[in-house]
């Protein structure tokens, strides 16, 4: 697709004419090689500010490279290009950032704004079910709305219930509600990249329903 919204969760013949179905697997095992961000911010016991600052630094390193394949500077030609060129779908060589920058750069905002627990679990919840609705939308998407697949959105749910399941520090009712958020917000992702929606819309849900004392 050419807006800026995600193209992952998409039709199988819209999908071909960006990146082969290998390409998208290389793609989303990259993907979901960001969970060293939530993973490391629980396990390595970061503090807030500590985990901002790491995910800033480089959240804007790889903005840098995104501009310099867009600007089409000699570092992004003599060297990234050989080594992310083959993963950058369409809608990305037109002039759009890559999901890795829009991920890093909502890490940090992520991070800022919620808890840790529920941090966590929405960055968990699109780099995971982002990867099966992508994977599953383009194997066995038969089912079309939008631009996207029935299978590849039930794909995600079940994704993002397995990182609901999983997740530290919150009661499983709030963070089922997180990965119905996440789920829907990726389908219908409002316009905007889902790599920045789905986590800011599924934390604030969890954080409104936490708040008010709902579902504990």
């Amino acid at each position: 697709m050419n807006d800026k919204t995600s193209s992952d969760n998409i039709v199988p013949a819209e999908a071909g004419e960006n990146i082969s179905f290998n390409q998208e697997l290389v793609r989303k095992a990259t993907h979901l090689g960001a969970l060293v961000i939530p993973a490391g911010y629980y396990f390595l016991g970061l503090e807030r500010f500590t985990a901002f600052l790491i995910m800033l630094i480089i959240g804007l390193a790889m903005l840098l490279i995104d501009i310099a394949r867009i600007r089409n500077w000699p570092i992004w030609t003599n060297f990234f290009s050989h080594i992310l060129g083959a993963v950058i779908r369409k809608h990305e060589k037109d002039g759009d950032f890559t999901g890795a920058t829009y991920i890093l750069l909502t890490s940090c905002t992520t991070i800022a704004l919620f808890s840790k627990p529920i941090a966590i679990a929405a960055l968990s919840f699109i780099i995971v079910g982002d990867s099966f609705a992508a994977v599953i939308g383009r194997r066995f998407g038969r089912i079309r709305f939008s631009n996207k697949t029935l299978e590849g959105t039930l794909g995600c749910l079940a994704g993002t219930i397995i990182v609901a399941v999983l997740a530290p520090g919150i009661p499983l009712s709030v963070g089922l509600l997180g990965a119905v958020v996440a789920t829907l917000v990726e389908a219908w992702p409002l316009g905007v990249d889902d790599n920045v929606s789905v986590p800011l819309m599924s934390g604030l849900a969890m954080t409104m329903v936490t708040i008010l004392g709902l579902f504990n």
